[in-house]
């Protein structure tokens, strides 16, 4: 299966940033895409308040990006903020395509290097997969990938791929982060890992908030960089395959050789 990630840089306007979906969403088709991923905070970057610009998933932004993918004959993912009901918004994935209609609620939330995202989005709590081209697709959030517990579980629960969509934060060593994360949730799982983050906005927009540093990537199920980005707007193709992820997971057998009911007792007294 081919997939594409739009690593893109999003704006303030919703509108326009659902014309980037559809510009990118339109070049994966053509390049024989059967999946096109967009970043976390598509809709509209971080930097700004989110509740004023927060739709339902049934609103006018995420039916526009149902047409886009109906369109295209494409499955579309895309991070966009609902509403939560206790004045803060949920940072959600909307997928849609054909065959697939589903969303996620990102779990873990970014309350880390001087930011918390706690603020002003409520968590979510349930894994959300998806099935596109044969494949079961995982997926997750930005800081999502810190957590390699959730990725073992989409594992256990049959993915084969697991994507990434982020607005990663700027910073000393945040690029290497990113990368080596992605790298080791691939082995984690023994499965593809494709990690899609926002472009480069430039200083002064990456001053107000995790804007996003690209360096998008796919990462195969033996840990290897397949396709990666560098920091401005651009779209990546990957092919990925079945027999690859199996034989990965019959060599690397971490899925099955994990002690889930091992219990670790405290360690005895040398005195």
């Amino acid at each position: 299966m081919r997939i594409a990630l739009a690593q893109i840089a999003a704006g303030t306007d919703p509108a326009a940033n659902l014309e980037t979906v559809e510009e990118y969403t339109r070049r994966a088709a053509d390049a024989g895409a059967e999946l096109v991923l967009f970043p976390e905070a598509t809709m509209c970057r971080f930097g700004v308040p989110l509740a004023p610009v927060a739709e339902p998933l049934d609103g006018p932004w995420a039916d526009g990006v149902r047409r886009v993918a109906d369109r295209s004959g494409i499955v579309v993912v895309a991070g966009m903020f609902t509403p939560s009901g206790d004045g803060r918004v949920t940072n959600t994935l909307i997928a849609a395509g054909p065959g697939v209609e589903t969303h996620y609620h990102k779990i873990h939330l970014y309350d880390a290097f001087g930011f918390r995202e706690s603020r002003t989005v409520a968590p979510g709590s349930e894994p959300a997969m998806l099935a596109v081209g044969g494949f079961q697709v995982g997926l997750t959030t930005c800081y999502d990938i810190r957590f390699p517990e959730l990725y073992v579980e989409l594992a256990r629960r049959g993915a084969q791929l697991i994507t990434v969509h982020a607005s990663w934060g700027s910073g000393p060593g945040k690029v290497d982060q990113w990368t080596l994360l992605a790298r080791a949730r691939a082995l984690d799982t023994t499965g593809y890992v494709a990690a899609v983050g926002q472009a480069y906005p430039g200083d002064e927009v990456a001053a107000s908030g995790p804007t996003g540093v690209g360096h998008s990537l796919v990462a195969s199920p033996t840990g290897d960089e397949l396709v990666s980005a560098g920091p401005d707007a651009q779209l990546l193709l990957a092919d990925i395959d079945h027999e690859t992820a199996q034989k990965a997971r019959d060599s690397i057998a971490v899925l099955d050789n994990r002690s889930g009911s091992a219990q670790f007792g405290k360690a005895e007294s040398l005195g």
